[in-house]
């Protein structure tokens, strides 16, 4: 069987980081496509298909927004794995029928997030810390979803079919959640960001790295499901 081909879909305005984490956690070759302008695949011809995150909000009035909703729909309607992370979470929420709304306040750095199994989880425990960044959230799931993770925030994890969205960054190193926390102070102040800041120390990155399993889970699925494909239509034919 031919190697993992997956889409990315780069939703994230300065790309750099999220390249760097996504490409290094994925034992697949990765198509990247720059989501914010409004480029994306021509099809779906793909083993699976990945939603980063981004600064931006899924209801923003911005035309790069509905064309990237619209292809993950069509994507999930054709059957292919999808994996939505942050703000690609409430991306595939809104393409699946559910529903975002901002939050009250704001989310961020490490923190603790319960799931309630799934084979997404599998080797995750049960009471698990990631870093988190996102003043948004998924408030209604998709008709059919079932919820898998979250905490004292929200949702942090639903279901669908193929599909799976995650809101908080797995994928995440230490420099990137520096830079991310001190991109806020304007939005959340600095007294904030610093406490933040503090907490990003090694013990809890190492600890956060227990959920860096879900890629490979999600790789695992992807290729199980091409291989039974595969076997189908060699058996038609």
């Amino acid at each position: 069987m031919s190697r993992l081909r997956f889409a990315l879909l780069n939703a994230a305005h300065d790309g750099e980081h999220t390249r760097r984490n996504f490409r290094r956690e994925f034992d697949a070759d990765l198509v990247e496509f720059d989501a914010t302008d409004a480029h994306l695949p021509e099809h779906t011809d793909f083993d699976g298909v990945v939603i980063t995150g981004s600064r931006s909000s899924v209801y923003w009035d911005e035309a790069w927004i509905p064309k990237l909703v619209d292809y993950v729909a069509e994507a999930a309607d054709d059957g292919v794995p999808i994996l939505g992370v942050c703000y690609g979470h409430q991306v595939l929420a809104e393409a699946l029928g559910g529903r975002v709304a901002g939050m009250d306040g704001f989310e961020i750095g490490y923190n603790t997030v319960r799931h309630r199994g799934d084979e997404l989880f599998e080797d995750v425990p049960e009471s698990f810390t990631v870093f988190t960044t996102h003043g948004d959230a998924v408030v209604d799931l998709p008709p059919g979803a079932t919820l898998l993770a979250e905490n004292d925030h929200g949702v942090h994890a639903f279901r669908e079919g193929h599909c799976w969205g995650v809101q908080f960054h797995p994928e995440y190193d230490v420099e990137t959640a520096e830079e991310v926390t001190e991109g806020k102070r304007d939005r959340l102040g600095d007294a904030r960001v610093d406490d933040v800041l503090a907490g990003i120390t090694p013990e809890a990155f190492d600890a956060a790295c227990e959920a860096k399993s879900i890629f490979d889970n999600f790789a695992a699925y992807a290729e199980d499901l091409k291989r039974d494909r595969e076997a189908t239509a060699a058996a038609d034919d």
